[in-house]
This record gives structure tokens, C-alpha cells and sequence, in this order.
């Protein structure tokens, strides 16, 4: 079995979708029998606070689920002011390669990944003094992202970006994507079609599963008189990083609209930087119909997720959002929650069309959010088949066991991988039922409708 050496920023006991998929892969390569270390810093995300136990000493080792995990020392800033975030991502990606280099041992492979890009600057310099392969997982597009969402405009940063993104391509031994789209965008700018394989994150899919409603909201203590009516009320949920990327002021006038709807309410889980404006903006308006939770533990998540009526996955219409795929999609499929679609691209094709199980909606069109609620809200038949289509369809293809089998196949050929461009099997869910697992689901969910569907979708309203 081999070594294997995660580089990357973000790990837990940080809370948050990045930390969680990290977790997840590593651990299930150390479950088959792989040696696996993670290179990272102090725990310390989104608030820049580090836990009192790990503020003894510049480095720390510890075995987290049969994982090794070095953290090491660099600038460390609250998840806000664009100067000492980048900072803060410059920092680990400098000194990490230097810092960590004798704790981390001699790994067979080493998989840097980004976001931040500047994780490569690490990767990079542990692969050239170990002299081994260089794997870099591409979750996203940096500094594309960083650039077309306004975050970054230095003419100077963004061309070193650049330039760090481009050589590392070419110094790269394979590229990760997570999505067909990048890899396409990768192979339009002249990275070798060989050298890029595509593997989504995927779910849990025993630990995210359905669960019935109600009773999730008694263990959630949402049916105690104190809980402001979310006991009966018709929930709607996000959960993920308050973002840029996201747009979530869509939510904030889609509440207002719905403000004489007594019985909807909005609940916004998570951090990140445009949260305190969020939340302003919601009190400066008067919504008493919406609720902002921090950060949940990832093991809570199934619980809190069966406790919505419906799901959003918002994305801002930018041209490089037409290839991404939100994490947290695959969750909420695997939950069999419906999902409130204001995203356009591959995760419309593949959520919408594909699958089944969403609700489609102009991206930042409020309007046409507030119908879509509606709509649910009066259909809950309507609600159930979305939900039960994503369950079947995230058995069928983002099952993160298979997935990070796969991942084996294509770094240590343990078996011949799937094909590049596709990781779907073909397992047959036209019946709705698994197949693979011998029974409907795995859960008691009964009956699953399949996932070859007419796309449902409700027309957008003017703005």
C-alpha cells in the first residue's frame, strides 16, 4: 500500500464543506489500507481563532481516524478583508513545504489542494525535495473565480495567480477536477487530455439519508414552543459558506416577498464573509421570517437537512460557474430533499434534467424563487418525487465509497479507472431499484422513482 500526502488548508475540526470532503477522501483511503498524513495549519476557520489546544508550539502531530494530520504554523486571519485572507493563503502555501517537510515522511504521492492555489506553492516544493508525483485536485478555477467575482483585482496578483496556476499545471504529474466542465476548460488551455481525470466529491450516502421530517425537527428541539414556529412552518434551507460566489441577498428579497407567508420561514446555516451583512440587511428590512444559524458539526448535518421542506443551491450567473457542481448538492440529493435550483450550467443539466430533483429558477431573479417556494409549499407531491429522484440518483453515481475506489484505480491502478470524463456507472435506477445494494436504497425509504424524468421547472417571473 502506498503513502499518501494531502496537502491542504483547510481540515477539521474546522467546520465547513472543504474540511469535510478532505476528511472524507482521506479516510477512506486509510480504510483501505493506505498510509495517509495531511499537511495543514491550525484549526482556526472562518473566525481566525485557534482552539486553546493547539496553541502550544509551531507544529503539532496528531492521528485523526486512522490519519495522520502535521499542522503547522503560518498567518492566520478571520475569513474576511480580502488583504489578510490572501495573506493568510500565501503564508501556508510558502512555509508549509519548508515547515512540514521532515514531520510528513516520504510519501509515495503527493495531492495538493486548491482552493487556495497558493497550496501549490507547497505541494510543489515537497514534491521536488521528496522527488515524487505530484497530484493537484482542482475544486476550483483559481484565480478565475477570484477574478470574476470582483475579489481580486490587482493586475499584479492576478498575473503571479497566473502564472503559479499554469506552471503548475505543466509540473503536475495529473490534475483532480471535480467536474467535466473544468476539465474541459483545462483542456481548451492546452493541459494534455491525458494528464486531467474528473472525479466529483460526492456523499455519504449512508450517513445522508432520508430521514422523516418531523422527527428530525423533535431531535432538533424544532418542536418545542420557543422555536418561533419552525415546528409546522414549511422551511426553507441553505446551509454552506456565506460566500461571494453565492449570492445570497437572492434570499434575503425572496423573504421579504414572502414576509405575509406566515408559515415560511428561511434558515441560512453557515459562515463566511458576507454573513453580517446578510443579516443586517435582513434586520434593516424587518424579516422575522428568517433565521441565521452558525456552523454545524458534519455528523449533524443528515439531521438538520431532514428537517427542511426544501433546499437552495444558489450560484451568481458567472461565466465560470457554468462548470461548477455545488458540494453540497449531492447531500441534499442523498437526503431526498428537494432542491430550489438558482443556478444555471452543469449543475442545472445534471440536477434538473439528469436527476429529476430540482426546481429550477433564474439565478438572482427573487421573484421567480418566491413562485418556486409556492409551488412546493402546494404541492408536496411534487416535493416528494424531487426528492426521492435525487436519493436514487446519488445512490447511482456520487456514492463516495465507489468514488474514492475509483480515486484509487487512477493513482495506484488498483484496477483499471473509469472513464475521465465520466464517473457515472451504470447501475440501473429506472425502477428504482439499487441493484448494486440488492433492495430499494438502504435506509427503509421503500419505493425510489427513478431518475429518468421530464425536468420540472417553473417559469421565471420579470425582475
Amino acid at each position: 500500500m502506498a503513502h499518501v500526502l494531502f496537502v491542504t488548508k483547510y481540515y477539521p475540526p474546522e467546520i465547513g464543506a472543504a474540511q469535510a470532503q478532505n476528511r472524507e477522501v482521506a479516510i477512506r483511503l486509510a480504510r483501505m489500507g493506505h498510509q495517509v498524513t495531511v499537511l495543514t495549519t491550525l484549526p482556526n476557520y472562518p473566525t481566525g481563532d485557534v482552539p486553546p489546544e493547539y496553541c502550544k508550539g509551531a507544529r503539532r502531530r496528531e492521528l485523526m481516524d486512522g490519519v495522520t494530520v502535521i499542522r503547522v504554523w503560518s498567518f492566520i486571519s478571520a475569513n474576511k478583508g480580502f488583504f489578510r485572507r490572501i495573506l493568510a493563503m500565501v503564508s501556508f502555501g510558502c512555509l508549509a513545504g519548508f515547515s512540514g517537510a521532515r514531520a510528513v515522511g516520504s510519501p509515495d504521492v503527493i495531492v495538493a489542494v486548491s482552493p487556495p492555489l497558493f497550496t501549490a506553492i507547497a505541494g510543489r516544493v515537497l514534491a521536488w525535495r521528496k522527488r515524487r508525483p505530484l497530484i493537484f485536485n482542482v475544486q476550483d478555477l483559481w484565480p478565475e473565480a477570484a477574478v470574476q467575482m470582483g475579489a481580486l483585482r490587482n493586475p499584479l496578483l492576478i498575473w503571479l495567480s497566473r502564472r503559479l496556476e499554469e506552471s503548475t499545471y505543466r509540473k503536475a504529474k495529473l490534475i483532480w477536477a471535480v467536474t467535466d466542465g473544468a476539465r474541459a476548460t483545462l483542456i481548451q488551455r492546452g493541459v494534455p487530455a491525458e494528464k486531467v481525470f474528473t472525479l466529483p466529491i460526492g456523499a455519504d450516502i449512508q450517513l445522508f439519508r432520508p430521514l422523516p421530517r418531523d422527527k428530525a425537527r423533535a431531535q432538533l428541539g424544532w418542536s418545542n414552543e420557543q422555536s418561533a414556529g419552525q415546528s409546522d412552518a414549511f422551511i426553507v434551507m441553505y446551509v454552506g459558506t456565506f460566500g461571494l460566489a453565492h449570492g445570497l441577498e437572492l434570499l434575503v428579497r425572496a423573504a421579504e416577498r414572502l414576509r405575509d407567508h406566515r408559515d415560511i420561514r428561511f434558515m441560512l446555516i453557515g459562515e463566511g464573509a458576507t454573513k453580517a451583512a446578510l443579516m443586517a440587511d435582513a434586520e434593516r428590512r424587518g424579516l422575522e421570517n428568517m433565521t441565521f444559524l452558525p456552523s454545524q458539526p458534519y455528523a449533524r448535518m443528515p439531521l438538520i437537512t431532514a428537517g427542511a421542506d426544501a433546499c437552495v443551491v444558489p450560484l451568481r450567473p458567472l461565466p465560470l460557474f457554468k462548470h461548477t457542481l455545488p458540494s453540497k448538492m449531492f447531500e441534499i440529493m442523498a437526503c431526498g430533499r428537494p432542491i430550489l435550483l438558482a443556478a444555471d450550467g452543469a449543475v442545472r443539466r445534471m440536477a434538473e434534467q439528469d436527476a429529476g430533483a430540482a426546481l429550477y429558477v433564474e439565478p438572482e431573479n427573487d421573484a421567480a424563487l418566491a413562485e418556486a417556494i409556492l409551488t412546493l409549499k402546494a404541492q408536496p407531491e411534487l416535493a416528494q418525487t424531487l426528492g426521492r429522484r435525487g436519493r436514487a440518483y446519488a445512490l447511482a453515481h456520487f456514492d463516495r465509497d465507489r468514488l474514492t475506489a475509483q480515486l484509487d484505480a487512477r493513482l495506484f491502478g488498483g484496477g483499471e479507472a473509469s472513464d475521465t470524463r465520466d464517473t457515472r456507472d451504470t447501475r440501473d435506477t429506472r425502477d428504482g431499484y439499487d441493484r448494486h445494494e440488492g433492495h430499494a436504497g438502504r435506509d427503509g425509504d421503500g419505493d425510489v422513482p427513478g431518475v429518468v424524468a421530464e425536468p420540472v421547472s417553473v417559469s421565471s417571473p420579470a425582475r
